[in-house]
Protein backbone atom coordinates (compact mmCIF):
# COMPACT_ATOMS: atom_id res chain seq x y z
CA UNK A 1 0.00 0.00 0.00
CA UNK A 2 1.27 3.47 -0.63
CA UNK A 3 2.09 5.79 1.64
CA UNK A 4 4.35 8.29 3.16
CA UNK A 5 7.01 7.40 5.72
CA UNK A 6 7.89 10.21 6.64
CA UNK A 7 6.79 14.28 6.86
CA UNK A 8 7.79 16.89 4.34
CA UNK A 9 10.13 19.13 6.46
CA UNK A 10 11.78 21.80 4.16
CA UNK A 11 12.93 25.53 4.70
CA UNK A 12 12.02 28.51 2.05
CA UNK A 13 15.20 29.86 0.19
CA UNK A 14 13.40 32.19 -2.41
CA UNK A 15 11.41 32.85 -5.32
CA UNK A 16 8.86 30.07 -4.27
CA UNK A 17 12.27 27.32 -4.05
CA UNK A 18 12.31 24.98 -0.70
CA UNK A 19 15.30 22.91 0.43
CA UNK A 20 14.26 19.79 2.72
CA UNK A 21 15.89 19.94 5.88
CA UNK A 22 15.21 15.84 6.08
CA UNK A 23 14.63 13.10 4.06
CA UNK A 24 11.15 12.32 2.48
CA UNK A 25 10.45 8.79 2.18
CA UNK A 26 7.59 7.28 0.30
CA UNK A 27 6.63 4.02 -0.56
CA UNK A 28 5.08 3.40 -3.61
CA UNK A 29 3.05 0.49 -5.74
CA UNK A 30 3.75 1.76 -9.10
CA UNK A 31 7.64 2.69 -8.31
CA UNK A 32 8.93 1.17 -5.21
CA UNK A 33 10.63 3.31 -2.27
CA UNK A 34 11.39 6.39 -3.33
CA UNK A 35 13.92 8.72 -1.08
CA UNK A 36 13.63 12.42 -1.76
CA UNK A 37 16.96 13.58 0.03
CA UNK A 38 17.59 16.26 2.25
CA UNK A 39 19.02 19.15 0.40
CA UNK A 40 16.90 18.77 -2.17
CA UNK A 41 15.05 22.19 -4.04
CA UNK A 42 11.44 21.93 -4.75
CA UNK A 43 9.14 24.41 -5.89
CA UNK A 44 6.30 22.06 -4.97
CA UNK A 45 3.64 22.35 -8.02
CA UNK A 46 4.54 24.64 -10.38
CA UNK A 47 0.57 26.01 -10.71
CA UNK A 48 0.51 29.62 -12.65
CA UNK A 49 0.06 32.32 -10.46
CA UNK A 50 -3.39 33.40 -12.31
CA UNK A 51 -5.57 34.24 -9.24
CA UNK A 52 -8.44 31.99 -10.14
CA UNK A 53 -6.23 28.60 -11.06
CA UNK A 54 -3.99 29.38 -8.05
CA UNK A 55 -7.31 29.83 -5.97
CA UNK A 56 -8.44 25.90 -7.29
CA UNK A 57 -4.82 24.47 -7.66
CA UNK A 58 -2.05 26.12 -5.61
CA UNK A 59 -0.59 25.32 -2.21
CA UNK A 60 -2.33 21.71 -2.72
CA UNK A 61 0.15 18.15 -2.59
CA UNK A 62 3.29 19.43 -1.15
CA UNK A 63 4.41 16.17 -0.60
CA UNK A 64 3.55 14.70 -3.72
CA UNK A 65 4.90 17.34 -5.90
CA UNK A 66 8.12 17.25 -4.14
CA UNK A 67 8.22 12.68 -4.95
CA UNK A 68 7.24 14.16 -8.66
CA UNK A 69 9.95 16.76 -8.78
CA UNK A 70 12.72 14.33 -7.37
CA UNK A 71 11.56 11.88 -9.47
CA UNK A 72 11.94 14.22 -12.96
CA UNK A 73 15.40 15.34 -12.35
CA UNK A 74 16.63 11.99 -11.01
CA UNK A 75 15.53 10.63 -13.82
CA UNK A 76 15.51 7.23 -12.05
CA UNK A 77 12.05 6.18 -14.03
CA UNK A 78 10.53 7.32 -16.90
CA UNK A 79 8.51 10.73 -16.97
CA UNK A 80 5.15 8.77 -17.17
CA UNK A 81 5.82 6.81 -14.60
CA UNK A 82 6.93 10.11 -12.54
CA UNK A 83 3.70 11.42 -13.20
CA UNK A 84 1.34 8.43 -12.39
CA UNK A 85 3.40 8.22 -9.42
CA UNK A 86 2.50 11.79 -9.08
CA UNK A 87 -1.34 11.40 -8.93
CA UNK A 88 -0.86 7.96 -6.63
CA UNK A 89 0.64 10.37 -4.26
CA UNK A 90 -2.15 13.03 -4.20
CA UNK A 91 -4.48 10.52 -4.29
CA UNK A 92 -3.22 8.87 -0.33
CA UNK A 93 -2.80 12.19 0.91
CA UNK A 94 -5.98 12.98 0.37
CA UNK A 95 -6.34 15.65 -2.63
CA UNK A 96 -9.70 15.45 -3.65
CA UNK A 97 -10.28 13.98 -7.38
CA UNK A 98 -11.57 17.34 -8.70
CA UNK A 99 -7.96 18.75 -8.08
CA UNK A 100 -6.02 15.83 -8.26
CA UNK A 101 -7.11 15.00 -11.99
CA UNK A 102 -6.55 18.33 -13.43
CA UNK A 103 -2.77 18.89 -11.57
CA UNK A 104 -2.03 15.14 -13.00
CA UNK A 105 -2.93 16.04 -16.27
CA UNK A 106 -1.57 19.25 -16.80
CA UNK A 107 2.04 17.35 -15.78
CA UNK A 108 1.26 14.95 -18.30
CA UNK A 109 0.97 17.50 -20.76
CA UNK A 110 3.01 19.71 -19.95
CA UNK A 111 5.34 18.75 -17.41
CA UNK A 112 8.07 17.94 -20.24
CA UNK A 113 8.22 21.56 -21.44
CA UNK A 114 9.81 22.49 -18.40
CA UNK A 115 12.07 21.58 -15.59
CA UNK A 116 10.68 20.22 -12.74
Amino acid sequence: MARFLTKLNVEYIDDDKWRLISPLLYESDIAGSVAVPSGFETDFASVPRAPFVYLLFGDEAHKAATVHDYLYRSEKVSRKTADQVFLEAMKISGVWAWRRYPMFWAVRLFGGLCNA
